[in-house]
């Protein structure tokens, strides 16, 4: 499986809001999925969350529904 990643910014100087939200699958050493999401302010380390899967279609759902909401939210494609 490839390991797919995105890196989303959302960027409004009216609203002092500079935020980032990072999403990758990457694999265990247990033969699961991670879908590893982090977010927070541009320049800061920010927090994470990992969600394992037992199936790589599982965690492309996952990763999918994770880039779906932060696009509605006005996250837009880093760069």
């Amino acid at each position: 499986m490839d390991r797919p990643s995105l890196l989303l910014h959302r960027i409004d100087p009216a609203r002092n809001m500079a935020r980032y939200y990072a999403l990758a699958i990457e694999p265990t050493l247990f033969g699961d999925h991670a879908v590893i999401r982090s977010w927070g302010r541009l320049g800061t380390q920010g927090r994470q969350m990992i969600e394992l899967h037992a199936e790589a279609a599982s965690a492309r759902a996952a990763f999918a529904r994770h880039a779906g909401s932060k696009r509605r939210r006005g996250y837009v494609p880093a760069g």
